[in-house]
Parts: C-alpha cells; structure tokens; sequence
C-alpha cells in the first residue's frame, strides 16, 4: 500500500458491517422538525435539550455582540483573547452554579482534558510519595478517558455506579497524595444519573477530591437546570463541576467551575486554555442570554421533563427495552449492530431522526438507537415519532 491507502480496508469493513456512518447534514435551524439531507424528520437527535439554539433572546444577543466586538476574540485567552464579554460569563457562570469561580474553555472536551491533565500534574517538580490515583466510572465518557490518558497518575476504574466497588478500589489506594474520583452526572448513551451524594461521602471518608463531567445534566437536573451538584444539594462540598454551553444552553463551550484557587490554576497549567482562542463574542453573549433564560422562564424546564415522561412512557408501552433511563435520553436497546444501525435507516425514511450507537461508543451486544427529546418538541410530534418507531421496530422483530 502507498501512501495512506491503509485507511480503505477500515472503511470497508465499517460498510461490510453496516455500521459505518454517513454524516448528515441538517438543511435548516436546530428544530424539533427539521430538513436533514433534503429531508423533512422528527429530531430525535439534538443535544439542544430546552430548544435555546434557537432563542429569540439568544439570537438577538449573540447579533448585538457581534455587531460591538466583531466576529472573533483575536487571540488565545491568556494573551489578549480574553474581552469584558468572557470575563462576564465566566461571572455569570459562577453565580449561576453557585461557586466561587468559573472558567469557560472552547468546549467542553478541551475542559475535561485539560483540567484532569493539569490537576493530575505537579507543575513544582517537588517529589512526593506515591503515585497519584484517578477513579473513573467504567461508563464514563470519552473526554474523560482521555484525559485521564494524558497524565501520569495510575488509573482505576470502578463498576459503573457501584459504590461497593468504588469502596474497594479506594480502599487499595490509600495512601496516594492525590485520589480524584470522576463520573458522568448523566450518562449520555443511557440516561441514568450517578450517585454523587454517595459518591461525596466515600470521597470525604478516604481524602479524595471529586470532578463531575455534568455535560448532559446542566439545563436539565437541578433547580433552574444548575445541574446534578444542585439536584443531589453538593453545593460548597463537590470540588470540580465541568459543564457545557453546547447542549442544554444552546451555544458552544465547555466550563470548569469550582474554587477560585482552581481556576487561577487552571489559567496557568490547562493547555487547552493556554493555547486556544476566545469564544467570539457573540458566542459569549448568547452563553450569558441562555442562562438568563433558565432564570428567567422556568416553565421551559418544566416543558421539557412532561416531554420527556410522555414520550418514554410511550417507548415503555410499545414493548421497547429504554434501560434505567430517568432523564430526557431514551436509548431505545436493539443489543445487534447491524439490526441498530437499520432501525435508524428505516426510522430516517419513515420521518424520524434517531442515530444508531453502536461499538465502541456502547458495549458490544449494547447497540442502540438515542433518542433525545425537548421541550419545545409538540405532543404531535412525539406521537408521529412514537408511531413510526412502533412500525418500524415491529417489522425488524425488534417487537411483537
């Protein structure tokens, strides 16, 4: 083979196995019924949780900042990237999560990495006895994976939600001089919500500090949408609180909040921030808009949690295997590839937007159409999509 021709046999077994995944490209704004690939579908597969990528308030923010700062910050933060706008969110941010500091980086990968790699790091060189610990729930997300790949700290995984197990593994690392214990808030390809109250209370027995990716919590869990501290009441007791401005709020962006002393660290040793430019600055300003709105006009959370039970109830009385679901994501469990990877296809014919999971994003013999609905999803649209997915899946055998 020459050149990079080694790449074609992956792509061919990919096609060979049904599984390999055409991008689609969506034709219209980010709405419940929307053009994707020049055709009209029920979105079931948005991150846009409480439907702000489309916010009148948003939009006319993010037109205004642009029009006072331009289209772009100019420079990595550190340097002169960082304009009165971030300085604001990152304020508003803190207030809204109830901490002393927040710190947004381009998005919400490049906080995970970058924050678990500097934390897990000594930046003094000073020798210290014993090797740092991470603890990771075995579902965690890729972020976090890799950041946990970028440091040097010896890795544990415990069970997923296992607290006997996350028990047994601090317990064989006692000792170290640092024990970060890191979860999901909520798990993105199944919808459950880790345990953070009985996370917090094996942290504090075994001197451990806790970091939450709530990527899929914020907006959702809490009140207001603060997200999975706020819903388990961890306020001044859980360390490092990573969100996202890209699903719930609409916008682009991830965010560390926690103490001051953290994120002045951060601004120092998390590459991520060191060397990426500035939101722009009607990014920004539509980031502080949204969270206005989730203060604001409440009624949009609770919108979006009825959506939610009626349409997983519905996904319940068709036969259909959702898991231990108890948030707005549905996994709709096919456990094959293939036969996954043909429910979406036929799903996207017959008017419905839901992307097929397959390995390594799941468990093999876990494959799985998401589902994702939002609040500004109509009762008629979830039924249109609940009948479709009733034909469709009765024709694959998926259901009697």
């Amino acid at each position: 083979m020459a050149g990079l021709d080694f790449l074609q046999p992956y792509l061919d077994d990919l096609k060979a196995k049904g599984i390999y995944n055409y991008v689609k490209v969506v034709e219209s704004a980010q709405t419940p019924t929307c053009i994707v690939n020049g055709k009209k579908v029920v979105n079931l597969s948005s991150n846009n949780y409480l439907g702000l990528a489309t916010h009148p308030k948003l939009k006319e923010a993010m037109i205004k900042a642009t029009e006072k700062w331009g289209v772009g910050a100019g420079a990595v933060r550190p340097i002169i990237g960082t304009m009165t706008i971030h300085k604001e969110l990152d304020e508003k941010l803190a207030k809204f999560k109830k901490v002393e500091s927040a710190l947004t980086f381009v998005a919400g990968i490049a906080a995970n990495r970058g924050s678990i790699q500097a934390i897990l790091t000594n930046p003094l060189n000073k020798d210290e006895e014993g090797e740092y610990v991470v603890i990771s729930d075995e579902l965690n997300h890729a972020s976090i994976i890799d950041g946990v790949r970028l440091t040097k700290a010896k890795r544990k995984i415990f069970k997923h939600k296992d607290m006997a197990d996350l028990k047994k593994v601090l317990e064989e690392s006692k000792g170290a001089p640092r024990i970060m214990i890191i979860t999901d808030g909520v798990f993105s390809m199944d919808g459950d919500i880790a345990p953070l109250d009985k996370i917090y209370e094996l942290a504090k027995q075994y001197g451990a500090f806790t970091m939450v990716d709530d990527a899929h919590g914020e907006g959702v869990l809490g009140k207001n949408g603060r997200g999975t501290v706020d819903h388990f009441g961890l306020h001044g007791k859980w360390d490092i609180d990573m969100g996202t401005l890209s699903k719930a709020l609409g916008c682009l962006g991830g965010y560390i909040a926690g103490t001051k002393n953290l994120t002045e660290y951060l601004i120092h040793q998390a590459r991520p921030f060191l060397f990426s430019t500035g939101h722009p600055p009607g990014v920004a300003a539509a980031c502080i808009a949204a969270i206005d709105v989730l203060e604001t006009e409440p009624e949009i959370h609770a919108r979006l949690w009825e959506n939610a039970d009626f349409f997983k109830k519905g996904l319940r009385q068709l036969g259909l295997d959702i898991g231990e679901t108890v948030t707005p994501i549905a996994p709709i469990i096919v456990g094959e590839e293939r036969k996954a990877m043909e429910l979406a296809k036929k799903l996207f014919e017959e008017g419905v937007l839901g992307v097929g999971i397959v390995f390594p994003t799941v468990a093999r013999g876990k494959a799985r159409v998401r589902t994702i609905v939002t609040a500004t999803h109509t009762k008629e649209e979830l039924t249109f999509a609940l009948d479709k997915i009733g034909k469709v899946c009765k024709s694959l055998g998926i259901i009697k």
